[in-house]
């Protein structure tokens, strides 16, 4: 009996330490050892995460918020969580998923989560405190590559449509170059300025061959500076998630907000993000664009919604009032950037709003089934398209040079294409505008005209300033039905110059004017005809042809 007992206490035993074994194996998520997150005492990011967790995620083939101590409740600052999570994540190459339903709380503090692998907000919401910001230039969430750029050698000029630089790379890379010793876009008026270092950036193959989709569009005397940036082969995906931003309350100064997303990584896909403001009061410092977009190329952002900042004034260089622009997008040195089915949450025609995009050095920019207050390009945009979309009260506003394509869009702006004069009124290529509709001041009584600009020939911008070398206009109508007693009739130009009357003005700068116009089935509900210009004598070289 005594040894019956005794191997009835052994068979236990061993099926009690056999359970344990099994059990600590198979134990659910909340029973392994929680994920530490903290700070040193210079505030950086202390993770501790056991190799159970990431053995877990592995198979999960994913991570989210809370495994890392989001709440997830709308008043816990979850910025360290969500940082950390993408730190292990772009560790392991893991999918980041915000918790469904969750609402997180972001503050001011000076933290940002470095997202190098694909990202699911779903239907989280994320709150974003701008209201006591430790650093206003800390994006949220910075997109960037792992790969590393590095300096050429070698490259002492370049010349504008060079097809190949004498090379070899690794693969294909995106090349940025500059020369300091020459100065473009030196503005003009109330923000005028000194200008800004000659700049390019185009991509080429592993053997040098430059994309000539975007190609290099100035001559380089002299390099100070070239880099390359090898592109990702794989495409970044990051879709879903409610944000809003609680506006700042700084003072209305140019001191630009960088609250949102940082892509600096190329072959990025954003889809479905949505973006509000609200707390905007009197005043308020301007914001430099929540999707942040530089140094990279092939983006698209899709199915997103967006919001206009309010507009704010200040004092500019010139000591006089200025407008601040402020944007929920902002393009910088990026090539093949689209956004297709996008639009924003206020009144495209409010003027209390400001434009809700700006871009400088871009190349192949395309708007797509967008509604959107404006089109702009600041510092020239090589290439761009904008189809089958609406525009509101700041129209399309560009310079730049290449092809400016737009077809199947009603813009409702003061004129149908307006060429920046800050900047020289300059597009060194050719404009095609087909099958639209023109809806000049949104409706308000304006004499209209489709092309304007200013340019007097006495000012330096650094380099020479073209109009478009041919104009191609079909199939579009004007809606001039409400305008002024004595209008008479849409002008293709406005006034560029009202001193410019006669031949004994000399333009210090001279301007290269359009050479040519082709006009095919335009009409007008004024019934009145398409005219030259106010100002005939200055466009009486171009030749328009009606088809």
């Amino acid at each position: 009996m005594q040894k019956n007992t005794f191997i009835m206490k052994n068979i236990l035993s061993f099926f009690f330490l056999f359970l344990c074994a099994t059990m600590a194996q198979c134990q659910p998520d909340n029973l392994l050892e929680k994920i530490q997150v903290s700070t040193n005492e210079n505030g950086e990011l202390l993770i501790n995460v056991s190799e159970e967790h990431i053995q877990k995620f592995k198979a999960d083939g994913f991570l989210k918020y809370s495994d890392f101590g989001a709440k997830g409740d709308g008043k816990t600052d979850d910025i360290d969580a969500i940082a950390a999570a993408h730190e292990i994540a772009n560790q392991h190459g893991l999918l980041v998923k915000a918790d469904e339903g969750a609402t997180y709380y972001i503050s001011g503090k000076d933290r940002t989560a470095v997202v190098q692998t694909d990202t699911d907000f779903g239907t989280a919401t994320f709150f974003i405190d701008d209201t006591d910001v430790e650093n206003r230039n800390a994006y949220l969430f910075m997109v960037n590559s792992s790969l590393e750029s590095f300096k050429l050698e070698g490259i002492a000029i370049l010349k504008r449509n060079q097809e190949k630089i004498e090379v070899s790379l690794p693969g294909a890379c995106l090349i940025t170059v500059t020369n300091s010793n020459v100065k473009h876009y030196i503005r003009f008026g109330r923000n005028q300025n000194n200008g800004s270092s000659q700049t390019d950036i185009f991509m080429v193959d592993k053997n040098g061959n430059v994309d000539m989709d975007a190609p290099i569009i100035w001559d380089f005397e002299q390099i100070t500076d070239i880099t390359a940036l090898p592109l990702d082969d794989k495409t970044l995906t990051i879709t879903g998630g409610k944000f809003t931003t609680i506006a700042n309350r700084e003072e209305s100064k140019y001191t630009y907000y960088r609250r949102g997303f940082g892509i600096r990584r190329s072959n990025v896909l954003i889809d479905g993000i949505e973006h509000r403001i609200t707390g905007e009061g009197d005043y308020g410092a301007p914001y430099g664009g929540f999707i942040n977009v530089s140094d990279c190329a092939n983006l698209k952002v899709r199915n997103t919604i967006l919001t206009g900042h309010k507009t704010y004034s200040t004092i500019g260089s010139a000591g006089l009032t200025v407008s601040m622009g402020t944007y929920d997008i902002s393009l910088g040195r990026s090539l093949n950037i689209s956004f297709v089915n996008c639009s924003q949450t206020n009144d495209i025609n409010d003027r209390t709003y400001w434009g809700i995009m700006g871009t400088n050095y871009c190349k192949n920019i395309i708007l797509d089934n967008c509604t959107f207050s404006r089109f702009d390009a600041h510092k020239g945009v090589a290439n761009a398209t904008v189809r089958n979309s609406t525009l509101g009260h700041m129209g399309i506003n560009a310079i730049g040079s290449g092809l400016f394509t737009v077809e199947n869009t009603t813009i409702r702006g003061s004129r149908l294409i307006n060429l920046r004069s800050d900047y020289g009124s300059t597009w060194q290529g050719e404009f095609v505008i087909r099958n639209c509709v023109f809806v000049p001041a949104n409706g308000k009584p304006t004499s209209a005209s489709l092309i304007s600009g200013a340019y007097s020939g006495q000012h330096d911008f650094g380099y020479t300033c073209f109009m478009p070398e041919r104009i191609i206009i079909e199939n579009l109508h004007i809606d001039d039905s409400n305008h002024p007693e004595d209008y008479k009739g849409p002008a293709i130009f406005g006034n560029f110059n009202r001193q410019m009357t006669d031949d004994f003005y000399v333009e210090k700068f001279p301007y290269v004017k359009t050479k040519e116009v082709i006009l095919r089935n335009v009409t007008t509900a004024s019934g009145k005809d398409l005219r030259l210009s106010d100002n005939p004598y200055m466009f009486k070289d171009v030749k328009v042809i009606n088809d």
